[in-house]
C-alpha cells in the first residue's frame, strides 16, 4: 500500500509538472505595455533620424542652388564677353536663351543662346531665379525653401547678401 501511495504521489507530481498551465507560464510573451513602450521608443528614434535626414536634404538643396547660380553667373559673364554688356534687368535671365531687344544690341549673340538646353533652370524648390543688375554688377537670387523673397532663407550670389 505504501508503494501504491508513493506511486500515486509521483504520478501527481509528474502530471503537475507537465500540465499545460505550467508550460504556458514558462513561455511568457510581451505584455501590451511592453509593446507600447517599445513602439514609443522606436517612434522617438525615428523622429530624430527623420529630422536629421530632412536637415541634410535642405543643406543639399541650398548647395545645389548655389552651384546653379554660379553656373548662371558664368553664362552671364560669357554674355558680357560676347556682347560687351550684361543683360538689362528687364530682360532677366531670359537673355541667356533669347536675344534681348532694346537700345543696346548684341551683335555676337550665339544663335543657340548661352544655355545648352535652351531652358533656364528652376531653383531646387521649383521657383524661378531672380536676376538683378545693380550698376554694372549682376547677381542672382533664390527665394529659398520658403518661396518668399526678402526673407531670412533667401540665397544670393551677391557676397554681402549671402545668408546661407
Amino acid at each position: 500500500m505504501n508503494s501504491t501511495v508513493a506511486y500515486l504521489k509521483n504520478l501527481i507530481v509528474e502530471a503537475d509538472q507537465n500540465s499545460p498551465r505550467e508550460s504556458q507560464m514558462s513561455e511568457k510573451g510581451f505584455s501590451l505595455i511592453e509593446i507600447l513602450v517599445a513602439l514609443t521608443l522606436l517612434g522617438i528614434a525615428g523622429t530624430f533620424v527623420a529630422g536629421k535626414i530632412f536637415e541634410k536634404l535642405e543643406e543639399g538643396q541650398i548647395q545645389a542652388a548655389k552651384i546653379q547660380m554660379e553656373g548662371l553667373e558664368a553664362q552671364l559673364k560669357e554674355f558680357r564677353r560676347k556682347c560687351g554688356f550684361y543683360p538689362p534687368q528687364e530682360a532677366g535671365l531670359n537673355a541667356l536663351i533669347e536675344k534681348p531687344s532694346g537700345s543696346r544690341e548684341c551683335k555676337n549673340y550665339p544663335p543657340e543662346g548661352f544655355l545648352e538646353d535652351g531652358m533656364i533652370p528652376l531653383d531646387p524648390w521649383e521657383y524661378d531665379y531672380v536676376y538683378k543688375l545693380e550698376g554694372s554688377k549682376p547677381y542672382i537670387m533664390s527665394s529659398g525653401p520658403d518661396g518668399l523673397m526678402d526673407t531670412e532663407d533667401d540665397i544670393s550670389s551677391r557676397p554681402e547678401k549671402r545668408r546661407n
